[in-house]
């Protein structure tokens, strides 16, 4: 097998090119390159809510695979990017039980939403590092950090509707909250919920 780079995830931004989609920012561990990948809204949104510990009032498809692996005793080793083509990533998520290991070709976007709810070891091949992978200074990482968005935002309105929550009182943000979770918009609920810890 291929040299391995474990890596951990930096962030999430929302991709301005792209319409609807975002970058996950993935960093060497102990190192300088970042490995970007462009992943959808639904794969970001899985990610975040994880990240950030909201609690779906219904269980999303990461967490339907987590509770069926759970059920028939199969954990998850570790999460490979395994190769890229033509600019397209490729995963396996590697799985095992007491009596043998499997690997499962995967997105990367879902084999990371995986990952992090199982808290598992997140590595890319070190050829799609050299291939793939940015090399950050010290000045990058300052202008990097200005820009990146929190996971489970985007920018643009984010400002203006943190604004309009302070005028709300505790009580209503947290029915607000509940709301938002109901109708399944992590994105204002992670606001909210970031709304509420200011004032706690």
């Amino acid at each position: 097998m291929d040299q391995t780079i474990q890596l951990e995830i930096l962030g999430l931004s929302s991709n301005h090119s792209q319409s609807g989609s975002f970058t996950l920012v993935m960093g060497e561990v102990g190192g300088s390159r970042r490995l970007p990948i462009v992943i959808g809204m639904f794969e970001a949104q899985a990610i975040a809510i994880e990240i950030e510990k909201i609690i779906p009032n219904r269980p999303m498809t990461h967490d339907l695979f987590k509770s069926f692996a759970s059920n028939f005793n199969f954990s998850i080793d570790h999460i490979l990017i395994s190769d890229m083509r033509e600019g397209v990533f490729y995963a396996k998520i590697v799985c095992k039980n007491a009596s043998k290991t499997v690997e499962i070709d995967a997105r990367p976007s879902d084999a990371i939403a995986i990952a992090v709810r199982f808290d598992a070891q997140i590595y890319c091949v070190s050829k799609v590092m050299s291939e793939a992978a940015i090399e950050f200074n010290e000045d990058d990482e300052r202008k990097e950090h200005q820009k990146q968005v929190k996971p489970g935002r985007t920018s643009g309105s984010t400002s203006k509707v943190s604004d309009s929550l302070k005028d709300f009182s505790l009580d209503k943000l947290n029915q607000m909250l509940d709301k938002a979770i109901n109708n399944e918009d992590y994105e204002r609920a992670a606001r909210i919920r970031d709304e509420i810890n200011r004032r706690n």
